[in-house]
């Protein structure tokens, strides 16, 4: 599979801190090992806060793209 196709994809946007974090685990832990799954963030406190935990649950950011006011993040399921 491409890194840049997603498995599930979740649009977070307008979603505050810390729900859209706990959004994307939710969505994660349905999820295969190896699945990528494709969120939606709002530029800000988002980006700020949503990467650095996700790595800190294990799992990996493959991709980034920059949106007009946000993010994709394209994150690899580990465990």
């Amino acid at each position: 599979m491409s890194e840049n196709v997603a498995d599930e994809k979740i649009d977070l946007r307008g979603v505050l801190c810390p729900i859209n974090f706990v959004k994307t685990k939710l969505k994660l832990e349905m999820m295969e090992n190896e699945q990528v799954l494709e969120v939606t963030l709002d530029d800000g406190e988002a980006m700020r806060n949503v990467p650095r935990s996700i790595k800190e649950e294990g799992h990996k950011i493959i991709k980034v793209e920059k949106l007009d006011g946000g993010y994709k993040l394209f994150i690899k399921k580990s465990q």
